[in-house]
This record gives C-alpha cells, structure tokens and sequence, in this order.
C-alpha cells in the first residue's frame, strides 16, 4: 500500500481525507491506539518517532515524546513495532532530521520500508536540502512528504508541491502545534493556496482540534491532520477506545460534511 495512490482512491471517492497523529511508543498499548483510529475511520496515520528536541511540536506533543522517551522508546523499537502491524491504512512516520542522519540515510529509508511504513515527514529538512535523504527514500519507496508555511512564497511553493509525495501537508497556521480555540481565515488561505497549484492531495494541519474545526479546514482542502487533541486525550489516561470514539466523531463530522 502506497499513502498518495491511497490518498487519491479516497478521495476520487468523494471522501474528505483524515490522518490523525499518534506519539509512537507512548505506553506499552500504543499499537491499540493505532488499531483504533484505523477502525474509526482514519485514512492513514502519521506515527511519531520522539525527540528530544520537537521543534516544531507544542507542550502537547513534546510531553508525549518525553514520556515515549522516559520509558525506553527509540526510533529502532518504533519501527520495529510497526513491522506487521495489522492494519489496512497506510502510515508514516513522523520524526525530526537528527534520528535520520544518525541512522544514515540508506539505512533508515530501508528500515521503513522493511516494516511497511509508507512515508516520512521531517519538518525541519527543506525541500531544497533533501538530496542524500530524498534519493535514498525514493529508492526504498518511502514517500517524502513535504510541509508548506504561510509565509512560503508562490514560487517555492510550486516547488515543494511538485516535490512532495503522499500529500503537501499544508501548515495551517504559523507557531508550533497545540490545539487552538478557533481556526484562522490564514488556514483556510492555505489550503486554497496548496490546492491551486498541485492535485497532489492537500491537508492542513496544525491547530486543528474539534470536528467543526476539521470540517472548516476540509472546506478548502482534501483534508486534515489532526494531532495534539488526540494525543492530549492520551496523556490524560485515555487509551483506545477513546483515541477511537475522537477519530470516529471527526471521521462522522467530516463525512456529514461532504
């Protein structure tokens, strides 16, 4: 399974798009969270590889990853674990440039593809700066996919559109993540944005946190990724039915909508 001829089947289909996000190796039962959200209706999740130093990420989501971290989590165990994983949704992985380049390209790309990871997205790796690690991961047939900021120019964003793979993921809002109590009109600029220069598939994400908010950002996008309201409800205690009732109520929100 390939995550943008999966993207694009779904929505040729008539289906706005969901991938919530999961801090992987967050508790001993993170593989049931990944089960549950494929069960609610996910199209395809995005597994976080915890570092130490999250940049882009909120209070949210580096307090996952220092939790992942505190009990024994490593970008090896993570992947492992996701080698066989019975799910029928594709995945990919989201980590920080500083695992990858410790690994070594070559070898972290085949670690991927060995355990049937789809895809990567590395944040703070420019499009422009992919060389050793975009060939390596074309060759093992991991799609890179690309991020997309506000403040991209025209130009450059044709580019990254161009060269993203599985889908532009299209930020929807300047800042780290962390849920946000309203969506932006700066969001919805994005995915128009996106959506106008590419037929790639385009999700926003960033700030994205309830189902109304979805639905909105959905309107001028294929569709959403959605991550520090599902892992906060972990951090609280919730395991998978809970992951799974919040991915059902979004995926019921999204589907509603359409």
């Amino acid at each position: 399974m390939k995550l943008e001829s999966h993207l694009r089947e779904r929505r040729e289909a008539g289906h706005k798009l969901l991938v919530p996000y999961v801090t992987g190796g967050l508790g001993a039962g993170w593989r049931d969270v990944l089960r549950a959200v494929a069960a609610a209706g996910a199209d395809a999740i995005e597994v976080g590889i915890p570092f130490s130093d999250p940049v882009m990420d909120g209070k949210t989501i580096q307090e996952a990853s220092q939790r992942a971290l505190e009990i024994g989590a490593t970008p090896d165990a993570i992947i492992a674990d996701l080698r066989g994983i019975d799910i029928d949704i594709p995945i990919a992985v989201m980590t920080y440039y500083n695992p990858v380049f410790h690994a070594g390209h070559e070898r972290f790309a085949s670690a991927l593809a060995d355990a049937g990871v789809d895809a990567a997205i590395i944040p703070d790796l420019p499009f422009d700066e992919l060389d050793g690690w975009g060939d390596a991961a074309d060759r093992a047939r991991v799609e890179t996919v690309l991020l997309a900021a506000p403040t991209t120019p025209e130009e450059r964003l044709r580019l990254i559109c161009e060269r993203s793979r599985g889908f532009v993921y299209a930020v929807a809002l300047m800042g780290v993540t962390g849920e946000r109590a309203n969506l932006p009109e700066q969001a919805l600029t994005m995915g128009r944005r996106c959506s106008k220069v590419t037929d790639r598939p385009v999700l926003l994400g960033v700030g994205i946190s309830t189902p109304e908010q979805a639905v909105q950002a959905a309107g001028a996008a294929d569709g959403v990724v959605v991550g520090s309201a599902l892992v906060r409800r972990l951090l609280q205690g919730g395991g998978p039915d809970e992951a799974g009732a919040f991915v059902a109520g979004l995926r019921a929100a999204l589907d509603a909508a359409t």
